[in-house]
C-alpha cells in the first residue's frame, strides 16, 4: 500500500517558489556554528531495572528499556541529507546531537520509522555496531543494505514481532500514521511506521513523523507509559506534520501517561519560529504539565 492520491497531491501542491526558498534555507548556513546541546545524558549510569529515555535531538531518542538499549531514528551528525564524497548536502543542525556516536552505550535495537533523510541517516547507521538488531518500515531496508547489520526486520502495518537482542526481548508492533515514505520524490512505495514497544508489562511508543490522525490504535495493546510525539515542521507542511496541539490530542487518544515532544529545535525545515512548537506544546498541556517528559535537547526522563 502506497501513499494515497490525496497525500501525493497535497505534497506536490506546495508552490515551486516555496520549495526553492526552503531548499536555500536547508542547504545554506555553511559558516554558521552548530550550538552544543544544553544537556548531556549519562547513559552509563542509567539503572537497568528502570525505563530511562533521553532526547538526543530531532527525532532521535535513546532508551534503556529494562536493560535493553534502544535508539530510534538516529541522526547524529551536523548535517543530514545526500552524502557526496566527504560532504553531506542537506539541512544543518542548529543544536548538536546530545551524544556523539562514540559516546553512545552499546545499542541492542535500532528503530527506523521511515526513509526520510532526517530520520534514516546512512552516516549515523554506519557509525553503529553491526551486531545491532534493526527494525525498519516495510520496503526501506534496501537503502542501508551495505551497512551489513546482523539482523534487519521490516515490519508492515499491523504486524507484531518478538525481537530478541543480546540483553533480552522486546515486542515491537508497527502502526500506520498520516505521513509519506519516499526517500526521493517518487518512491512512494516505501512505508512509514509508528512503533509500540513492550517489555516487562510496560509500553513505549515512537511516532516518528505524522500529520493529525486517529491515534487510538496505538493504545490498543494496553496503556502507553511514554509517547514520543513530533510537534514541529507543520508550516507549511501541515498535511504531513501535526501541530503541537494535534500531538497532544493524539497522545490523549492513545492514552499516553507521559509525552516526550520530538522533531523540533534541531533542523530548520519549515517557516514557524524554532521556539514556537515547544511553546505551543507547553500551552496545550498547561492544564496537565506533569505529563511533559522533557522539553530540551539532551534532557533525560525516568519513568516513575
Amino acid at each position: 500500500m502506497s501513499d494515497t492520491t490525496e497525500e501525493r497531491q497535497a505534497r506536490r501542491a506546495v508552490p515551486a517558489a516555496t520549495r526553492l526558498r526552503l531548499l536555500r534555507q536547508i542547504c545554506g548556513d555553511f559558516f554558521r556554528a552548530v550550538q552544543p546541546a544544553p544537556h548531556q545524558p549519562q547513559p552509563a549510569v542509567w539503572p537497568d531495572e528502570k525505563i530511562t529515555a533521553a532526547w538526543l535531538g530531532h527525532a532521535t531518542v535513546l532508551v534503556n528499556f529494562f536493560g535493553v538499549r534502544i535508539l530510534a531514528d538516529p541522526v547524529l551528525f551536523a548535517r543530514c541529507g545526500l552524502r557526496v564524497g566527504p560532504l553531506t548536502i542537506g539541512p544543518k543542525r542548529r543544536i548538536a546531537a546530545a551524544l556523539a556516536p562514540a559516546a553512545l552505550p552499546p545499542i541492542d535495537l535500532v528503530l527506523l520509522t521511515h526513509a526520510h533523510m532526517d530520520h534514516l541517516d546512512l552516516r549515523s547507521l554506519h557509525a553503529l555496531p553491526r551486531d545491532t538488531v534493526v527494525v525498519a518500515a516495510a520496503r526501506t531496508a534496501d537503502i542501508f543494505r551495505r551497512v551489513k547489520f546482523r539482523q534487519v526486520i521490516e515490519l508492515h502495518w499491523g504486524e507484531t514481532r518478538a525481537v530478541q537482542t543480546a540483553r533480552g526481548g522486546v515486542t515491537v508492533s508497527a502502526f500506520p500514521l498520516r505521513h509519506w515514505g519516499a526517500r526521493l520524490q517518487y518512491d512512494d512505495f516505501r512505508r512509514y511506521n509508528a512503533y509500540v514497544l513492550e517489555r516487562g508489562g510496560r509500553r513505549l511508543c515512537h511516532m516518528g513523523d505524522t500529520a493529525r490522525t486517529d491515534a487510538r490504535a496505538l493504545g490498543s495493546r494496553g496503556p502507553i507509559d511514554l509517547l514520543c510525539a513530533p510537534i514541529g515542521a507543520y508550516h507549511p507542511w501541515i498535511h504531513a506534520h501535526c501541530s503541537p496541539e494535534e500531538a497532544v490530542a493524539m497522545a490523549d487518544e492513545a492514552g499516553a501517561r507521559f509525552v516526550m515532544p520530538i522533531h523540533h529545535q534541531t533542523f530548520k525545515l519549515s517557516w514557524e519560529p524554532m521556539s514556537e512548537p515547544i511553546a505551543r506544546f507547553r500551552a496545550a498541556l498547561a492544564h496537565d504539565p506533569q505529563r511533559i517528559a522533557l522539553s530540551e535537547i539532551g534532557q533525560t526522563f525516568t519513568l516513575p
